[in-house]
């Protein structure tokens, strides 16, 4: 997998956290997978990353409309969490993305701009060993619309003081670059690890 950066005078960089700068998709899919199946809810992979970045909460809540059921949501999304915090030590980072991070690192401002929960980024963050790499971090808890509405990136970019058109955005999701365009910022895509998987590069 090779990451080409558009071209531009980019003065930030944000950067979604899972699938992006972790390589945590998978780990949180098997969280998932184990929170739903104990309220017989099935989650399919295609689906679970077409969601990629948006927050647990809203993913239950959908789930419930699509299957009909009533599962606590707040509860489910706390569960599942936990389930993702269990299998931390096996987690790795997104090397490709590294690369840039650390090329930029003290020469630009970063983000994290993420539909997980606060905790969640400063665990997968933390376990990575990458925490104090970046200058502000966005969570699912700091706005009321959640990618693909812009609101996410806007505020990463206040936070940091960089004008929208000089911030260049790391995504691996599709509601993630929809996102990124809707603020007026330039984006490079990260392919996830079921494209990977299909184009034979990733196990």
């Amino acid at each position: 997998m090779n990451l080409t950066l558009p071209p531009g005078n980019f003065k930030a960089y944000l950067f979604d956290c899972d699938g992006t700068v972790a390589d945590s998709m998978p780990l949180h899919y098997i969280a998932w997978k184990k929170a739903l199946g104990e309220c017989n809810c099935p989650f399919d992979e295609e689906l679970f990353y077409s969601w990629g970045g948006v927050p647990p909460v809203e993913i239950v809540a959908s789930l419930n409309r699509i299957h009909g059921l009533n599962m606590p949501v707040v509860e489910v999304a706390d569960r599942k969490e936990n389930y993702y915090f269990d299998q931390l030590p096996q987690l790795k980072p997104v090397r490709e993305v590294i690369e840039h991070l650390e090329a930029q690192h003290g020469k630009i401002p970063f983000g994290i701009v993420s539909g997980s929960t606060r905790e969640s980024v400063v665990n997968s963050l933390n376990t990575l060993g990458l925490l104090d790499r970046f200058d502000t971090i966005v969570a699912s808890e700091d706005y009321q619309r959640s990618k693909p509405a812009p609101d996410a990136f806007l505020l990463a970019a206040e936070r940091l003081g960089v004008a929208p058109e000089f911030c260049l955005v790391f995504e691996d999701a599709d509601i993630g670059i929809q996102a990124a365009t809707a603020a007026g910022m330039a984006s490079i895509r990260v392919p996830n690890p079921l494209e990977r998987r299909a184009a034979g590069t990733v196990a």
